[in-house]
């Protein structure tokens, strides 16, 4: 029953959809001038008597400014649900922005702690390179090659909180906005 009752509202929010959609169109402009005008000539072509075609047009108006006005208050309730999901939509996205930017916070965090790790490590490896001065040539590569790795490290390292920050700044930008 439920059912049935759904889909006949929706029918009828469709058509009036479509009635309050016609009667803001240049159609029914041109429609109404049309009724107007014939309406005033028919008593001037005696077809009908003047109070009467007054009487009639004024019912016709009256009826079409109820149906106008429950017209216009069904725009207004649907515009505002709609809004009303705009600023739910919002509220979840602002949401949204806030916990990645906490979770960009803990990635700089972290990337700080392994950026120290790596130094300590580089310090390490300085302090065995030169105890182990008197060790042979491989041992020297393989320092160098150490080295190397903790250089390329740090600059990932640093190419990854320029990323960071680029994203830090595109955030706060989106909250201004």
């Amino acid at each position: 029953m439920m059912k049935k009752y759904n889909e006949k509202t929706e029918v009828l929010e469709k058509i009036a959809d479509s009635i309050t959609a016609w009667i803001g169109s240049i159609q029914s402009l041109i429609v109404h001038t049309l009724l107007f005008i014939t309406s005033f000539l028919l008593p001037m072509l005696n077809i009908i008597e003047f109070d009467k075609m007054l009487l009639i047009l004024t019912t016709v108006l009256s009826l079409e400014a109820i149906y106008l006005a429950i017209f216009i208050q069904m725009s207004v309730n649907k515009s505002n649900e709609k809004i009303e999901d705009i600023q739910e939509d919002i509220e979840e996205i602002s949401e949204d922005i806030e916990d990645i930017q906490e979770d960009i916070e803990e990635i700089s965090e972290d990337i700080e702690e392994i950026n120290e790790d790596i130094e300590d490590i580089q310090e390490d490896i300085e302090e065995i390179s030169e105890e182990d001065e008197e060790d042979d040539h491989n041992e020297r590569a393989r320092n160098v090659m150490l080295k190397s790795n903790v250089s390329s490290n740090k600059n990932e390292i640093k190419a990854l909180k320029d990323i960071i920050a680029q994203l830090q700044n595109e955030i706060d930008q989106m909250k201004k906005e």
